[in-house]
């Protein structure tokens, strides 16, 4: 049975990959046509998977914070540790705008 389960992640690990650079091709090829517009590849990869990719780096940044003010509070840089874990991460999330990455 567990050489059935192995069998079964690793199909999954391996359809996950070849769908996923589909996007990243898509998204190079969008961006060679549209030098100097953002091409509907590159946008439906930011939504569909840099965005929420962003969305849990926040989240884990905010507890990361969390756990680390303590010792940020010591070392007087909490206002840094906020913005370098919660403040990038949202802003590159929610204030970005759609499929520009600079």
């Amino acid at each position: 049975m567990s050489r059935y389960k192995l069998t079964i992640v690793s199909f999954f690990l391996i359809i996950s990959l070849l769908i996923s650079s589909v996007y990243v091709l898509t998204a190079a090829a969008a961006n060679d046509i549209y030098n100097e517009q953002n091409g509907p590849g590159v946008m439906t990869v930011d939504l569909v998977l840099c965005r929420p990719l962003g969305f849990v780096a926040m989240l884990g940044g905010t507890l990361i914070f969390v756990v680390s003010s303590p010792f940020s509070a010591l070392g007087g840089n909490v206002e840094e540790a906020w913005d370098s874990l919660v403040v990038s991460p949202a802003q590159y999330t929610f204030k970005r705008p759609l499929g520009e990455f600079e």
